[in-house]
C-alpha cells in the first residue's frame, strides 16, 4: 500500500470519501521523508506543515532543566504537529524528532485552508483529528500531575505497547519523567 493509500485508508475510517475528494486529498498532500535523528520540528521554529506519517515513529519532546522531557510518541497512521504552532504561526516550544526513518505526506497551512473549502469531508475530519490530538495531550497532562512514575509507566505500557519495542529505555525513562535506572527498578517491581 503507497502512502496515499494509507493516508485515505485512514481518513475513511473516519468519513467516506467521494472519488473526487481523493483526488482533492492526492493533490494536497505532498511526499516528505526524514532520517533517524532528524527533526520534522525543532523549537523556536514555527510549525509550518501538518504530516500524516505513513512509515516510522517520531518522539516530542520539550527541554525542562537543561534536559529532554519527552511529552509523547507518534507512529505510522497517525498525524504530526505541534498544533498550537502550525495554527497560531508562532514559534514551537516543542521538537519533533524521528526515532526511525521516516515518511510522511504533508500539507502546509494554506493548501490545508483550501482543501477545507474544496472537500466537503474535510472540515469534519479536521475536525475528529484535532479532537483526538486534544484528547492525547490532556491526558499527557493529567498523567504528569496526577500520577506516579509507576503509574506513569503503567500507562505508557497501556498506550503505546506496540511501541515498547521500538522506543529506546532511556527515552520511555524520559517520557516518565525518571531517570534510566529509577526506569529500571519500575520495571523490575511490575514485571
Amino acid at each position: 500500500m503507497d502512502s496515499f493509500e494509507k493516508l485515505l485508508a485512514t481518513l475513511k475510517q473516519i468519513t467516506s470519501l467521494q472519488p473526487e475528494e481523493e483526488q482533492l486529498y492526492r493533490k494536497a498532500f505532498q511526499p516528505f521523508s526524514l532520517k533517524k535523528n532528524e527533526y520534522f520540528l525543532q523549537s523556536t521554529a514555527i510549525n509550518y506543515q501538518l504530516g500524516f506519517l505513513t512509515k516510522g515513529l517520531v518522539r516530542y519532546f520539550v527541554f525542562k532543566n537543561e534536559e529532554e522531557s519527552t511529552l509523547e510518541f507518534t507512529k505510522e497512521g497517525e498525524f504530526v504537529a505541534d498544533y498550537a504552532s502550525f495554527i497560531s504561526k508562532e514559534p514551537s516550544i516543542q521538537n519533533i524528532q524521528a526515532l526511525e526513518d521516516c515518511e510522511f505526506l504533508v500539507i502546509d497551512y494554506d493548501a490545508l485552508q483550501q482543501l477545507y473549502k474544496t472537500a466537503p469531508s474535510a472540515n469534519l475530519l479536521g475536525r475528529i483529528i484535532i479532537e483526538h490530538r486534544f484528547i492525547i495531550m490532556v491526558n499527557q497532562l493529567l498523567t504528569v500531575h496526577r500520577y506516579s512514575p509507576e503509574e506513569r509507566y503503567r500507562y505508557f505500557l497501556t498506550h503505546y505497547k506496540d511501541l515498547v519495542q521500538r522506543i529506546p529505555q532511556y527515552l520511555i525513562a524520559s517520557y516518565v519523567g525518571v531517570k534510566p535506572q529509577s526506569l529500571s527498578r519500575i520495571r523490575k517491581r511490575i514485571l
